[in-house]
This record gives structure tokens, C-alpha cells and sequence, in this order.
């Protein structure tokens, strides 16, 4: 889907916090000058985009989470923590939120900050025309009124008592505010916008379509100020150039999700001059099944094909370790998942078996058919993420085993979510979204159509009890009784898993790379899709 993909990041006031270091990449955007205020990190496709905090791709999280802020912010362990909001008041009955909002925040521009944009912000993002790009995540459909009640409080009310209402408000986009100047002469961010005017605590400086993007601090931040001046993020498609570019010393930091292939990763771990780290899980890595499509509507077929992938061998031989094989949707940790489910462990003679049994006989070639029709599969992924594929050659390689055969087809990052969104594959690498969006988002997401939605919801329209699944999902998330609600969630994640509409390969670790005695105290998000923080650095005694 189009939006989580697995991407660099960054935070508002934390992202302050954490960038209290002196960093001393050859900065800039030409690498030539050394310097111990900026940090130059890389990025696997145009950082930027057109920087529009309400919208989706092209514009990139990590960007969109530098420039602009939301009410909240998710913190460490769960917590919902004030940002532009300072308090907030939820009425009895679940339905009236009333915020608080912090005085004496500016825009980038000089301009306040106040109840009045925020009440702008939410009718451009929930307006007639603009609702349906957001309907796949709760909020939007329980989002009833909203209002300034004075210059310093905003109040909206749900049609529904909704209880993770502040989470989805605490989600990168598109609920983040933008400057009053920012917006276009109609409103309608939808269609772009004048300039990316934020309250947080960077702005876009400079900025070459898939060369670089160079943020500076924002003068009018109403937080600590980043230790550093100004940060350069590159767009570097191939990892063995991020690498190479980090070897040189063009980049400071390699952080993220496949930015640089394992086998590097673990190089530099066994490298005194580096520092290597990985993150604890933070979403799932899955093989998504179109079950509307081909050979892939038979239950048989799923079901085969989930016995066919070796998830020790993937974890270790494609993810270096750093990734854990995976057995269930969500992992054990992600609240309200932990539900027992049946295993498909790595048996080819059992996956042979099952495609036997469902008609699909070997042919002269190798490959199965059954009534003329060949096992072909179409595998699209991302060209530019190389850990997908990875995983995609992978499956192609193992699969021919048991006589099937898979097209890959390396596509444009755009393309290929738009693709998915409509359905356009057999089946395709896809993620759960990690905090704050796992599990309420990522099921929500299954039951909507939506452009800039989830592909989940046109892999699921061959399941004969769709319809139920998807009302039992809508259901939970605004169920009262906690025990209820656990037995929704139960009945939802044991079905999708007897219905073998995923592969659960590993949970998802991020990455993170820089030279020993350059930074010091790097932390992971409580996020996937914020950078880390540093509590304190060094700079080059070379320099």
C-alpha cells in the first residue's frame, strides 16, 4: 500500500531532541565541505516529493514528519504524547475531543499557529471531495463535527466512541497542519500546495528531483532546536552505492529499511570503525495473495504455496539474522494478536501434495496444469527496494521446485501501489504498518476501497466470508466490551490465517549504521517511520 512502506523517517519535537548532536558528513548536497553542523544521510527514491502533509506518495514520510506536526504524537510504549496540543479532554460518552493547543507556535513563515488552521487543515483533509483519499484508516468515517471554540481550543466529535482516535491522529499524515500561506487559492490541498509551511522543526532549503533534498532549521520553532544546522538526504536507488558513498564518507548514517543489503549490515556489525545496530520488530514482512485471481482463488493453492516458503533460510540467508521468521500477521507484542493460530511450516513434499490434490499435475517442462491453464504466478515489487526483491527471486526460485512458475515484474514505487490498490497482481510483497497503526489501521484498511488505501482490500474479494470478516473488523474497533472485542479480533486473525491470504515471512527490523566515535546514544523510535535520537555526538577530530 501506498503508504508505510518501509521508509527513512522523522519526528517533530523529538526529531529536535534527537538531532542535539554535531554531525560532520561531507554535507551539502555536492558532498564538498566538511562540516560539524550538518548530517548527510540517504534515502532509496526522491526524498521530497511535493511535500504535502495531507496527501501520499510522491510525498515521503520522512519529509512530510521534518516540516509538519499533528496534535499528538505517538510515544515510547503506546503513550499518545501532546505536540501542538498541549492537553486534550475526552467527554464522557467517547465522542467529544476538546484540545488544548499550545500558545506561541509559528509557522515556518512567521504566522500563528492557532485553532483557527487547525479547523482549516481538517476541512481541506475532510472535505466531500478530498474523505475518500483518507477512508482507509477509522478516524474519517467517525469523524462527525469539528470547530475552533476559541483561538486555543479545537473540539471535534465522532459519530461513535472510537478509542483509538488518538492514535490515528497521531499518525505522520494526513492530519498534520499546514500554514495558512501554504494552502492553494481554492483550499483544496488535494490538487498541491503553495509551499510546505510547517510548525516543525525543519524547511526545505533546497531540493533536486532524485538527487537531494537539504532541510535547515526552522528559525520560529517552538521546541529545543536540532544540534544540528542542516541536514542533507540523499536519493541513492542502489545499495551498493549507499554503501560505497558511506565508505567514502559522503554520508554520516545509513538508517532505515534496505537501504544497504544485509550482507553489508553485518560486515560493518564485524568492523571496529563502524557501529551496527538493528531495532527490535517493528512490522511484518508478508506475501500477499490476490485470492480473486487465477489459481490463487483455490484455498488448495494458497494453501500449498504457504508451505512452500523457508522462512529460517529467508531470515538468515536474505536478512542476515536481522529479520525474524515470522508465523503470524501481527507479531505477539502488537496488542490484541496474540491469538493461537495453525503454523504453515516449510514442507514441499506437503505443498506438492496439496497442489496434487487440487488438479495441478506437472507438465513436460516442470511446470503444472490443470485444464490447459499453466501455474503462473505474477510477482510485481518495488525496482527500487532491493530486500524486496530479494524475497521476489527467492520465491521464484523455491516455487519452481514444486512446479510453478513466477513472472517478476520490477516496477516504479508509484506504479506499483497504484497497481496494488486496484488488485493488478497474483501476488506482491506487502507490510504491516508498525506503531501506531498496527493492528486497528492495517484491518480497518482491509475493509475500504480506497485509491491511496490498501491492497489487502482487493486481495480479499475472493474470500467467501468477505463481507462478514470485513463488518466483524468494522465492528471491534468501536466494541465497548474488552472481552467482545478480543473475540472479534480472534475470529478476524484466525480466518485471514484458514484462509492462507498471507505468508508471514519475518518481522521487520530497521538498521543503523555510522562511524564509531562520531555519534553517540543512538535510540530507536517507538516508530518505524521517524529517525533516531541522539542524545549527544562527537565530531571528527580530523576535521
Amino acid at each position: 500500500m501506498k503508504k508505510k512502506t518501509q521508509r527513512l523517517l522523522a519526528i517533530l519535537c523529538l526529531f529536535a531532541l534527537a538531532l542535539g548532536l554535531s554531525a560532520c558528513g561531507k554535507g551539502g548536497a555536492g558532498g564538498d565541505a566538511a562540516s560539524n553542523d550538518t548530517l548527510t544521510i540517504p534515502f532509496n527514491q526522491d526524498p521530497v516529493g511535493d511535500l504535502n502533509p495531507h496527501m501520499y506518495l510522491p510525498s515521503q514520510f520522512v519529509t512530510q514528519d521534518m516540516v509538519y506536526e499533528g496534535l499528538v504524537y505517538y510515544g515510547e510504549g503506546g503513550e499518545i504524547k501532546p505536540s501542538l496540543a498541549e492537553s486534550w479532554d475526552i467527554s464522557e460518552d467517547g465522542k467529544t475531543y476538546t484540545f488544548h493547543l499550545r500558545k506561541g507556535v509559528k509557522f515556518s513563515d512567521g504566522s500563528d499557529f492557532n485553532a483557527q488552521n487547525v479547523e482549516k487543515n481538517f476541512k481541506t483533509i475532510f472535505s466531500e471531495e478530498n474523505k475518500p483519499n483518507h477512508n482507509w484508516f477509522t478516524f474519517t468515517n467517525y469523524l462527525d463535527t469539528f470547530k475552533a471554540v476559541d483561538d486555543y481550543t479545537f473540539e471535534l466529535t465522532l459519530s461513535k466512541p472510537y478509542s483509538a482516535a488518538l492514535y490515528d491522529l497521531a499518525m505522520i499524515r494526513p492530519i498534520r497542519m499546514l500554514g495558512d500561506a501554504g494552502f492553494p487559492d481554492d483550499g483544496d490541498t488535494a490538487k498541491g500546495i503553495k509551499a510546505p509551511i510547517g510548525t516543525g522543526p525543519w524547511v526545505l532549503k533546497d531540493h533536486k528531483d532524485n538527487e537531494y533534498a537539504t532541510f535547515v532549521q526552522n528559525e520560529y520553532y517552538w521546541g529545543e532546536k536540532p544540534g544540528v544546522k542542516e541536514v542533507t538526504i540523499k536519493a541513492i536507488p542502489d545499495a551498493e552505492t549507499t554503501a560505497l558513498e558511506f565508505e567514502a564518507g559522503n554520508l554520516d548514517m545509513v538508517y532505515g529499511n534496505g537501504l544497504i543489503s544485509l550482507d553489508r549490515f553485518t560486515t560493518y556489525k564485524n568492523d571496529d570503525k563502524y557501529v551496527a545496530e538493528s531495532s527490535d520488530p517493528m512490522s511484518t514482512r508478508l506475501i500477499l495473495f490476490n485470492t480473486s485471481r487465477g489459481p490463487l482463488k483455490d484455498l488448495a493453492v494458497r494453501k500449498a504455496l504457504s508451505h512452500a516458503v523457508d522462512k529460517e533460510s529467508v531470515s538468515k540467508n536474505i536478512f542476515g539474522g536481522v529479520e525474524q521468521p515470522a508465523d503470524t500477521l501481527f507479531a505477539k507484542n502488537v496488542p490484541n494478536t496474540d491469538v493461537p493460530v495453525k503454523v504453515y511450516d516449510y514442507k514441499l513434499d506437503e505443498a506438492e501434495k496439496l497442489l496434487d490434490q487440487a488438479g495441478w499435475v506437472k507438465g513436460s517442462d516442470g511446470i503444472r496444469e490443470k485444464d490447459g491453464q499453466k501455474l503462473k504466478l505474477v510477482f510485481p515489487f518495488v525496482a527500487s527496494k532491493n530486500s524486496d526483491k530479494s524475497l521476489a527471486e527467492y520465491v521464484q526460485g523455491e516455487w519452481k521446485k514444486i512446479g510453478v512458475d513466477v513472472e517478476l515484474n520490477a516496477l516504479e514505487e508509484k506504479t506499483h501501489w497504484s497497481n496494488a490498490a486496484k488488485g493488478d497482481f497474483d501476488l506482491m510483497v506487502n507490510y504491516t504498518w508498525g506503531a501506531p497503526w498496527d493492528p486497528h489501521a492495517v484491518l480497518q484498511a482491509m475493509t475500504v476501497e480506497s485509491e491511496n488505501g490498501s491492497p489487502d482490500n482487493a486481495a480479499q474479494k475472493g474470500l467467501p466470508m468477505r463481507d462478514k470478516l470485513h463488518d466483524t473488523i468494522n465492528k471491534l474497533l468501536v466494541e465497548p466490551d474488552q472481552n467482545k472485542m478480543k473475540e472479534d479480533y480472534a475470529y478476524v486473525l484466525k480466518t485471514l490465517n484458514e484462509q492462507a491470504v498471507y505468508i508471514p515471512v519475518t518481522y521487520q527490523a530497521l538498521t543503523c549504521v555510522y562511524r564509531a566515535g562520531e555519534l553517540e546514544n543512538v535510540k530507536f523510535m517507538p516508530e518505524e517511520n521517524r529517525l533516531p535520537v541522539f542524545s549527544t555526538s562527537k565530531a571528527h577530530d580530523n576535521k
